[in-house]
């Protein structure tokens, strides 16, 4: 078998979806993409398909050593995600090929259902407490929200208070054992994150995330040495090479590595397993599309320390598409009891609506994320 030809597709809310083929009629799809560079991943993944075409698609940790180590320039986000959709879309078709899931390539499950949480809120948190209740009531058992707006270095302990009254809200209507994780998305510098970190232990919440900038993470032990919260990071980490380090040192209790920016099935359940080795748990990113989110539940079945799943269903992002939209049977992502069952068809265990792609790519997107500022005019971290 070859790898024959391959298309992309830009498609409403922000995803870029890969399809590649081969001379046996067998084809696999990949999500990759960085949200809003989706353009410049487009040209990556051109550059990469292109060194590749008559490549056998089954021989996949050459093609990935390959795209990876080809390069005297590597990493990165731009690259890996551009590695991981192709390697996505490799994995599809060994399993369509072997009529197998890809977990079952993997060495087979670990488990029949995992754990899922929704997003609650926005990128500025407002009626947490109403719109976690309101998911409750539809069968899920935990969120994630953001926790702050924007933070200065040293920053008022008013914006502290706004942080704890959101988390309150969604604990009083919704009770002490749903779970509730803190998205600090880079926004806290050192300072405030200890602060933070502090005051949220009275909500017992299931992590605080990216309490500080993971170029920062060397003062994940200082945070570490003022809460009891596992604390989670590495949705913006690439490779086995940039988790090694951030595992070794021994603050982070769950990682977050996302299988379409880092380097996709095969590099993430290396970096999944490697974590497991330190005794940290797992709970893969995913705030993507649907090709996305099947890679991660066919990663989570074979890894023992997965805890839970990201996924975008509802997520504020999504105007316009949702990830139900792009595949033949939606119930494959049925969410039951705040669970969702390991798909077990073959690959990547979805079908995607080629028709509909094809529709909505002519639509496409140039989603940006917002640039924000502070009073004095100087650059927040979104």
């Amino acid at each position: 078998m070859k790898i024959k030809d391959y298309e992309l597709f830009t498609v409403p809310p922000r995803w870029l979806f890969l399809k590649v083929k081969t001379d046996q009629g067998v084809s696999g799809w990949g999500e990759p993409v960085i949200e809003g560079k989706a353009a410049t991943v487009k040209t990556a993944v051109i550059e990469m398909m292109d060194t590749i075409i008559g490549n056998n698609p089954m021989e996949i940790e050459g093609i990935w050593n390959e795209l990876y180590r080809a390069g005297f320039y590597r990493g990165g986000p731009i690259l890996m995600s551009a590695i991981a959709g192709i390697d996505q879309a490799l994995w599809d078709i060994k399993g369509k090929y072997y009529d197998a899931p890809i977990h079952d390539l993997l060495g087979g499950k670990a488990r029949e259902s995992i754990k899922v949480y929704s997003w609650v809120g926005g990128d500025r948190p407002q009626d947490v407490g109403d719109a976690a209740l309101k998911l409750k009531n539809e069968g899920i058992s935990a969120v994630k929200m953001n926790a702050t707006e924007e933070l200065q270095y040293i920053d008022s302990y008013g914006k502290i208070d706004e942080v704890l009254a959101r988390v309150s809200s969604i604990r009083e209507k919704c009770g002490k054992d749903f779970g509730v994780g803190i998205d600090f998305h880079g926004r806290a510098h050192k300072a405030m994150a200890k602060i933070l970190a502090r005051e949220l232990e009275q909500f017992r919440p299931m992590f605080i995330e990216e309490p500080v900038l993971p170029e920062n993470n060397e003062h994940l032990k200082d945070i570490a040495m003022h809460t009891s919260i596992p604390i989670a990071t590495g949705e913006r980490m690439y490779s086995r090479w940039q988790f090694k380090n951030l595992l070794h040192d021994g603050y982070a209790d769950i990682i977050q590595p996302d299988l379409s920016h880092a380097g996709g099935i095969t590099e993430c359940k290396k970096i999944i397993s490697m974590a497991e080795a330190y005794d940290v748990a797992a709970a893969p990113h995913c705030p993507l599309g649907p090709i996305a989110l099947a890679a991660c539940l066919q990663v989570d079945a074979t890894c023992h320390n997965a805890v839970i799943q990201e996924q975008s269903l509802g997520i504020h992002y999504n105007k316009g598409n949702d990830i139900l939209d792009y595949i033949e049977d939606p119930s494959v992502f049925e969410y039951k009891d705040g669970k969702v069952q390991i798909p077990d068809q073959p690959g990547l265990g979805i079908d995607v609506n080629e028709d509909y792609v094809r529709e909505r790519s002519r639509a496409g997107h140039n989603w940006k994320n917002p640039v924000w500022k502070h009073e004095d005019g100087s650059i927040a971290e979104w």
